[in-house]
């Protein structure tokens, strides 16, 4: 989830006197063109103005869209980009040939989700990031490795959750190293808060698993408690379990081992470099809420 789409490049006008330079820092910014044209790339803002402008999750980067990637673009997106315009229902049965489908929040530049792809061929996977060239390069590994249980969304993953998928029609959720945002007055904008929770939870159905994964401690910290919290879910690992202090001094139980599906990725292998721990969280969708 640390990435947004790249910068369209500016258009460029007829040649005119350049204006002083006390004049420059008012003028209005030219108009940027689009990198691609409607329904043959992912769009810059495909839910436009039709929801309401809510505080981000995620910290827009902007970074270079190479030959590659354009390329898969052009010739993939038509057939499996979605943009989350938030105007209709995914089909999710008729999209992925009747698999069952993981939702995946945030796949950088998409290697761990092509391996996790090609090893469980018959779970389709719906990947959402707003990063275009990780999603050229997701597309592009797609092809090259035969995967046809892929699909890349490009947009607001809260809008594709509450306006485009179905109640329960979910067999998990994967949240890989979201942005930590670590500094305090920035916590708001971490994507697991209880109110995400209680949007996503009708869209798993029962016993379906939300994995979590970050190598930020105080933030695997506010995760294990906002799970732990929350009526929907209960946690997969058998408690109490090994018993971790944390950060703040206060001891939790219920964390997982990674997975052998979750790949250890570049960006982790990074983070593990520096020193940073990982934490895994596997927490499953109950069947019946109590009282309901």
């Amino acid at each position: 989830m640390r990435a947004a789409l790249a910068a369209p490049v500016p258009g460029t006008e007829g040649a005119r006197p350049e204006p002083p330079r006390s004049a420059r820092t008012s003028a209005a910014k030219p108009e940027r063109t689009r990198m691609f044209a409607d329904g043959t790339g992912p769009a810059a803002d495909p839910a436009g103005s039709h929801f309401e402008r809510r505080i981000r999750s995620f910290q827009p980067r902007r970074s270079r869209v190479t030959t590659g990637q354009e390329e898969a673009l052009r010739r993939l997106w038509p057939t499996w980009g979605i943009d989350v315009d938030g105007q209709r229902v995914l089909d999710l049965d008729a999209m992925f040939g009747g698999r069952p489908v993981v939702l995946e929040i945030g796949f950088g530049m998409g290697e761990a989700t092509a391996r996790m792809a090609a090893e469980d061929p018959g779970t389709g996977i719906l990947a959402v990031d707003v990063h275009t060239p990780g999603q050229g390069n997701l597309l592009g590994l797609a092809d090259r490795l035969g995967l046809d249980n892929v699909r890349v969304a490009n947009g607001d993953a809260i809008i594709l959750l509450r306006e485009m998928l179905a109640p329960e029609a979910l067999a998990g959720l994967r949240v890989y190293f979201p942005d930590p945002w670590p500094k305090t007055r920035h916590h708001k904008r971490r994507l697991i808060q209880p109110g995400f929770l209680t949007l996503a939870a009708p869209r798993l159905a029962p016993g379906a698993v939300l994995h979590c994964a970050t190598d930020w401690e105080p933030y695997a910290e506010q995760m294990h408690d906002v799970l732990s919290a929350h009526p929907a879910f209960e946690n997969t690992v058998e408690l109490p379990g090994p018993a971790v202090e944390g950060t703040d001094g206060v001891v939790r139980h219920g964390y997982s081992p990674r997975p052998a599906f979750r790949p250890r990725t570049r960006f982790e292998g990074q983070g593990l470099d520096k020193g940073h721990i990982v934490h895994d969280l596997l927490f499953r969708k109950v069947a019946e809420l109590a009282g309901s």
